[in-house]
């Protein structure tokens, strides 16, 4: 028996998983300061009202995961807290997990293993993310002058260091910067996408009029109340309501984005309008086994059918979808034709059009992702329907469970059968979600 056939094995005995609902946040543009909510904050106004709505208690779960790849200092292992925060008691295990832009889809993927192949039946996990909450840096050099005087002991030792002290110390580094850039190959995420483009042509025109396309289509799906029964409003200190996703420009035009100049190149394709926004968000989803749908009288959304995780060189780290979503498509003996809707992160325009061309590329599919033939150009018609991340923002460990969530319901919506779920991640990954809406 090979290596395939034991995989497919496995999973074959595994026991079937369900969605049974889901919610997020409203995602909050960031804007240059600290905003209204922290990670815990999301994730609780996002799950209030999703447990209020269940038919069993918020103890019920056997866990609570949730994806954050920015905690800050004072809601360390944020899972724990917002599940103390949101009444699931002081015997709930709570694991917070972490894998930059797959967070979200991490923790999504870590309750489907759970659920199909151990003994829990019943499992909140999510995603996170307050990305304008991310701290400030300071220098190297800074960090030793304040080292120094702390440990001075006497007022000469003080004095003295003080005269050490340079005004340049009072200009930390945004640690969102340095999170968005990878260590290993040196490129900021913006210049992976640059990469990209140049690789498989991608010209700053088709990058713009993608950039247009998604907030069109997330305009008209506001308009039309598509997104009201997935997302719940949160309520800030001061008493302002959020309750919508508000980085939407259904005014853009490819003039204006035209006017935008190149952020990582002189000459580049990546713009602040053709590229993912910097936002806070928040989402849950429920998942459970035959026995909690049969205990607690529940009815299924939709059954996660299988995933996949791939890793390639973090240059290129954008074409991840591909390489995590071939394999899935592969297993179920699924042509492209029978995925009826995509939901491709946004992390750039340039990016999810290398991935387009990527798949339809016959060298791509037979040298990186060894088949035989070319899976096929996505149809744009079935791609991010409702628009994506360059229109509604890239909270980043949260963005992998919303595209999840969101395909399940805009399959439900359009009447569509099977779904997958995808996205590159920071570092050269990639993860997918095969997902099939129950009958």
């Amino acid at each position: 028996m090979g290596a395939g056939t034991i995989a497919a094995s496995a999973r074959s005995q595994a026991r079937p998983v369900y969605v049974i609902d889901g919610a997020r946040t409203p995602f909050i543009k960031a804007r240059g300061r600290p905003g209204p909510f922290s990670p815990t904050d999301l994730a609780v106004q996002c799950g209030r009202l999703l447990l209020l709505r269940q038919p069993f208690a918020p103890n019920s779960f056997d866990h609570v995961i949730l994806g954050c790849a920015n905690q800050i200092a004072g809601e360390m292992n944020v899972a724990r807290v917002a599940a103390l925060r949101l009444g699931c008691g002081e015997e709930m295990p709570a694991w917070t997990v972490h894998r930059n832009c797959g967070s979200g889809m991490q923790s999504l993927d870590d309750a489907f293993r759970a659920v199909a192949h151990s003994d829990m039946d019943l499992v909140l996990a999510g995603g996170t993310e307050a990305l304008s909450r991310a701290p400030l840096i300071l220098a190297d050099d800074a960090t030793e002058w304040l080292a120094e005087f702390q440990t001075a002991t006497s007022v000469g030792d003080k004095v003295k260091a003080l005269s050490h002290f340079e005004l340049a110390f009072l200009s930390p580094e945004i640690g969102l910067k340095k999170g968005l850039t990878d260590p290993v190959s040196g490129l900021s995420m913006g210049h992976t996408a640059e990469e990209l483009a140049h690789r498989f042509g991608i010209s700053r025109w088709q990058a713009d009029d993608y950039a247009l396309e998604s907030h069109r289509r997330l305009a008209r799906a506001q308009a039309e109340g598509w997104l009201d029964g997935e997302i719940e409003p949160m309520f800030a200190p001061d008493g302002t309501v959020y309750d919508h996703d508000d980085g939407v420009r259904a005014d853009s035009s490819i003039e204006t984005l035209g006017k935008l100049k190149p952020v990582f190149e002189p000459y580049g394709d990546v713009t602040a309008g053709n590229a993912s926004q910097v936002t806070d968000g928040a989402c849950w989803m429920i998942l459970a086994s035959d026995d909690a749908v049969k205990r607690h009288g529940l009815k299924p959304l939709a059954r996660i059918l299988d995933s996949e995780w791939a890793a390639l060189d973090p240059k290129v780290m954008g074409l991840g979808p591909c390489l995590a979503s071939a394999p899935l498509m592969t297993r179920a003996g699924l042509s492209l034709d029978e995925i009826d809707l995509w939901e491709l992160n946004e992390a750039f325009a340039a990016q999810v059009l290398s991935c387009i061309e990527a798949f339809a590329d016959a060298a791509f599919c037979r040298d990186v992702l060894g088949l035989q033939e070319t899976v096929g150009a996505i149809d744009r018609a079935r791609l991010n329907i409702d628009g994506g991340a360059v229109s509604l923002g890239h909270p980043v460990g949260t963005s992998g469970a919303r595209i999840v969530l969101h395909l399940v319901n805009a399959l439900r919506r359009t009447g569509g059968r099977r779904g997958i779920a995808t996205e590159c991640i920071g570092g050269g990954q990639g993860g997918a979600m095969l997902v099939e809406i129950m009958a």
